[in-house]
């Protein structure tokens, strides 16, 4: 999706018109994927890390959001806790991305697709008292 591009929310008013920029929806769907139990954490891109390092918070991580004719799609990539159902954190994100969305922005949803990109490992202490 271009960086300039809005997304029209609604038709003009006689107060004027409402235009969400995507970064808006990313950062939205950044924030729910996080609320859903089982998944460790969100991939982004090189220029996301180098952000981070550099002190920015960069809440859309992990998400990328596409205008196709009028439809938005969101793509989700995430690192799964180990121990965890991939198909039901998945479903929970679709779900929870979809209702975060529409409730704030009144945007439709086309689909959401959650990639896992790897699975999260607890560190476990195997020391044993002697």
């Amino acid at each position: 999706m271009a960086e300039n591009q809005l997304l029209n929310v609604s038709e003009s008013t006689p107060l004027g018109k409402v235009e969400i920029a995507p970064d808006v929806l990313e950062v939205i769907a950044g924030i729910a994927t996080t609320e859903v139990s089982g998944v460790s954490s969100m991939r982004g891109n090189f220029a996301t890390g180098v952000a981070e390092r550099l002190g920015k918070k960069a809440h859309g991580k992990g998400i990328k959001v596409d205008l196709i004719e009028d439809t938005v799609s969101v793509d989700v990539y995430i690192v799964v806790d180990y121990g965890h159902s991939v198909p039901t954190v998945a479903e929970k994100i679709q779900l929870n991305v979809r209702q975060a969305i529409e409730n704030m922005t009144a945007i439709q949803i086309k689909e959401i697709n959650v990639h896992v990109v790897g699975v999260h490992m607890e560190q476990v202490n195997d020391e044993k008292d002697e």
